[in-house]
């Protein structure tokens, strides 16, 4: 299934465009779908020598803005393109390899020319830092506005106390944008958000969790024991950080549309050339009418998934209110990677279910998709609260 000659035909790409897209298309296929079983069955933690190898030719970095070395495709556009092919080769690593993104975000909405500098140029060139973005707690998911880590003023900064959970990439990065609450009386005017440092004194992290799926992406809980943040290493203004946060989630739930996109058309794409090489009951089960229209179902969801995110990302990108059509992106395409991950293992029947095929591990990767940057109920509300 050729998502980029539907691309082509409504939106016309720059030879940038097409040569990071070529790029992505080559490294998935060569270097991530090969990688993809052994990471999973390890469930060792995150592959390092995969980031090194995407660093050196430009894909960790490439959403950074030229000024701070990146490779200064900042539009949300170009950030899908990428991400549906490299989540194409396996969900786990895709977004693993583009996560400096995600910690990118609050940094370009709220901070400073100095900490953008300080904090953002580090993750260029052949050789960049890992990151992460702390904003999960045991009791506060999707609501991110109930939060209740603290930041408590003290003479020249904050003490940060309190916990954090599932937050990818703890452990490897070596920076963090966590955020906080700097009053606890206010519920999303009260949230700041601060960046820290891996050897901050009283900063310390939990064994990696297990996980049902996107094991390339490891997950651990963060605890601050009133751990010293400087003023100067505050993003924004006090209050400001829930701000900056649903500006990155807008963005992250479009981008997260093209990752489940991109395994939804590795299900379809491995199901339909397997419907046709299967022969049951004298021909071949793409024949059979039922398979069929499995697959017409899992193309067609594909096809509404990858319009309705590129929609999403264009509106982004021209500064449109897309509060509601990043809802119905990462709404439409997780329950699209979730239904096409499941066709494609009722397609292969006993051998989908098998681990001997890949089809398994993207049915479990799928999941995930449904339920991170806010839950698909929590999207529903959204879109019906911006009807």
């Amino acid at each position: 299934m050729n998502l980029m000659e539907s691309t082509r035909s409504i939106w016309q790409l720059t030879d940038e465009q097409e040569a990071i897209v070529e790029l992505c298309r080559e490294f998935a296929a060569e270097e991530i779908r090969p990688r993809a079983k052994q990471v999973d069955e390890a469930d060792a933690g995150s592959p390092l020598d995969l980031f090194e190898k995407a660093a050196k030719v430009g894909i960790t970095d490439f959403m950074i803005p030229e000024e701070f070395g990146g490779g200064g495709f900042t539009d949300l556009f170009t950030q899908c393109l990428v991400q549906e092919q490299l989540c194409w080769g396996d969900l786990g690593i895709g977004n693993f390899l583009c996560s400096n993104g995600f910690y990118a975000d609050p940094m370009l909405v709220l901070g400073t020319q100095e900490q953008k500098e300080q904090w953002l140029r580090p993750l260029t060139g052949d050789k960049p830092v890992l990151t992460a973005l702390a904003t999960t707690e045991p009791g506060a998911g999707s609501d991110a506005a109930s939060i209740v880590t603290q930041a408590v003023n003290t003479d020249g900064g904050y003490l940060l106390r309190g916990q954090k959970a599932w937050i990818s990439n703890a452990g490897y990065a070596e920076q963090y944008v966590v955020f906080a609450k700097t009053d606890p009386s206010e519920r999303s005017k009260g949230v700041s958000a601060f960046l820290i440092r891996k050897d901050a004194a009283g900063f310390t992290m939990g064994e990696p969790m297990k996980k049902m799926g996107q094991r390339a992406i490891t997950c651990r809980e963060l605890f601050f024991d009133d751990v010293f943040v400087p003023e100067s290493d505050r993003l924004g203004d006090e209050g400001q950080g829930f701000f900056g946060l649903m500006k990155t989630f807008d963005a992250s739930r479009i981008v997260l549309a093209a990752a489940a996109t991109g395994v939804a058309r590795a299900a379809y794409e491995y199901a339909l050339n397997y419907a046709r090489e299967r022969v049951q009951f004298g021909k071949p089960i793409i024949e059979h009418q039922a398979v069929a229209f499995r697959l017409a179902d899992m193309a067609t969801r594909i096809d509404a998934a990858w319009l309705q995110t590129l929609r999403a990302a264009t509106m982004f990108d021209q500064g449109k209110p897309i509060v509601r059509e990043a809802a119905m992106a990462k709404l439409q395409a997780s329950e699209t990677a979730a239904f096409c991950t499941w066709a494609a293992v009722q397609t292969l029947g006993g051998w989908g279910y098998s681990r001997e095929f890949p089809v398994e591990q993207w049915m479990r990767d799928a999941k995930l998709e449904e339920i991170e940057e806010g839950t698909s109920d929590i999207m529903r509300l959204v879109i019906s609260r911006n009807m």
